[in-house]
């Protein structure tokens, strides 16, 4: 299963992956440091319902960064809402289980549609 699992990974990166500036994710791992940074969340009592998916297994954006989003959007009055898919990793939307990801995300946006 594992390895079956690195296959897929290195299927998805040779695919998917676009090299970038890591700027946008060092601005937004020290949002709540620097009070100027562009990615300062705005609480906005307007915006849509908000579902935080993370993976259990993701090792780039881990749990505890997903839950600190969802701290942070849980002050606004809108509904926010947080959301683990178990034994999935980084690649929630494009690997095998994408299904489970996408019918999570639908009955999240039924509910308030």
């Amino acid at each position: 299963m594992r390895r079956r699992l690195l296959i897929e990974a290195k299927e998805l990166y040779a695919t998917f992956a676009v090299p970038a500036s890591g700027v946008p994710l060092f601005e937004a791992a020290t949002a709540n440091l620097l009070p100027w940074t562009e990615v300062k969340v705005e609480h906005n009592p307007e915006r849509w319902p908000l579902l935080i998916l993370s993976g259990e297994k993701d090792n780039t954006v881990p749990r505890a960064i997903s839950e600190a989003a969802y701290k942070i959007q849980e002050r606004n009055p809108c509904v926010t809402e947080f959301a683990e898919v178990p034994g999935r990793g980084h690649s929630l939307t494009i690997d095998h289980g994408w299904h489970e990801v996408a019918s999570t995300a639908l009955a999240f946006i039924r509910r308030f549609v």
